[in-house]
């Protein structure tokens, strides 16, 4: 899968924050409510505009911004 079909960054849309395509719904918001518990189901009966490849693409999206950042734990 690629996430790059399922997600934009526009920066005349959500003041640029990464959403998924044809909507205002960004990615951070989806992984928020799944990093919170909330099943996979909830997040697309909550966002029925979203499917499950979109949600397997934010997924996607976010083990690609990990592998290129490094967070400095020592600090928390």
């Amino acid at each position: 899968m690629k996430w790059q079909n399922y997600i934009t960054v526009d920066p005349t849309v959500c003041h640029g924050k990464a959403c998924f395509v044809g909507t205002r719904i960004m990615v951070s918001v989806v992984l928020d409510n799944l990093a919170a518990g909330m099943a996979v189901e909830e997040v697309l009966k909550s966002y029925p505009s979203l499917s499950q490849d979109a949600i397997q693409a934010a997924i996607a999206y976010a083990a690609d911004l990990a592998r290129e950042h490094i967070i400095d734990l020592s600090a928390a």
